[in-house]
């Protein structure tokens, strides 16, 4: 494949770090999502052809001009959707709604406070959350990602910053909510998990803080809390496949489309992630190949 575009994911940095669940041998590529063109299929490959728009996701070799990958990690890209698009929607859009559709439970109507709601799978779940007609609370640490947050539905903001997140929460959301998805960790964890009512979902995806909490087990004792971790493989086969087509049909409507903060290229792809590592990106850190041959 001839990559186009790329995108810049936490996971990359910690796997540069060797901070990651997994390590990878070195000297590696990093990049872990793409856009691109099929420029050579094998020849057992069915259901692609030399010319095909596609995105892929990978542990690690989106950052190059041409990647090999297998045929089972690749999707087209709707006719609809640019390349850029595509490459920032692979892995958050996907993981937030998967999240959402399946281990959350969401229905709409309900109450969902989004940690992290600045960051890629964050901002995703605000976006995709309220979509599917939930009410969003985003917590981030900036008034900057928080005004994104606000841009693309978000209908309660609060800045973890600005002193105690449980008792801000419990301003904002005096009745409780029924989900809370979890991409950050750390201090933030426990103060959001108070604020779920009575069979809440709590939903951790990632640790971005660095930190894993320790959460007091009486509070799911006394509140019925359902609290469980989002990983893709543990969605029944059924349900990923009917959560793929609806987040198809709304990136190709433009229902719902990822917020891109700053698009670098493959020159400066140490400064794209340098600029996640920081914690400064908004949404996606995007990598475009498109003018190189």
């Amino acid at each position: 494949m001839r990559v186009t575009a790329a995108a810049v994911n936490f996971p990359d940095v910690l796997l540069v770090a060797d901070s990651y669940q997994i390590s990878v041998p070195t000297p590696f590529v990093p990049g872990s999502e793409f856009a691109g063109v099929i420029d050579e299929v094998g020849s057992e490959t069915t259901g692609f052809a030399v010319g095909d728009r596609v995105t892929g996701t990978g542990l690690f070799g989106a950052f190059a001009e041409r990647v090999v990958i297998d045929a089972a990690s690749v999707a087209a890209i709707p006719d609809a959707v640019d390349d850029l698009t595509a490459a920032a929607s692979g892995v958050a859009h996907r993981t937030a709604y998967h999240t959402l559709r399946s281990a959350a439970r969401l229905c709409s109507g309900d109450e969902l406070v989004v940690l992290g709601a600045g960051g890629g799978v964050g901002l995703a779940a605000v976006q995709l959350g309220v979509a599917l007609g939930a009410r969003v609370t985003a917590v981030a640490s900036s008034a900057e990602k928080l005004d994104a947050a606000a841009d693309h539905g978000a209908c309660r903001v609060v800045n973890h910053r600005d002193g105690e997140l449980r008792a801000a929460l419990r301003a904002a959301l005096p009745d409780c909510a029924d989900v809370v998805v979890d991409p950050v960790g750390g201090a933030l964890s426990e103060p959001a998990m108070r604020t779920l009512r009575r069979g809440g979902r709590f939903v951790t995806v990632g640790f971005a803080s660095g930190v894993i909490p320790r959460i007091p087990l009486n509070l799911v004792l006394i509140k019925g809390i359902q609290v469980s971790g989002f990983q893709f493989q543990d969605v029944p086969r059924a349900e990923f496949e009917r959560n793929e087509s609806e987040l198809r049909d709304l990136l190709a409507s433009a229902r719902v489309t990822p917020h891109i903060d700053t698009v670098y290229p493959l020159s400066e792809a140490a400064e794209a992630l340098r600029h996640v590592a920081d914690g400064r990106a908004i949404g996606k850190v995007l990598i475009s190949l498109s003018s190189q041959e």
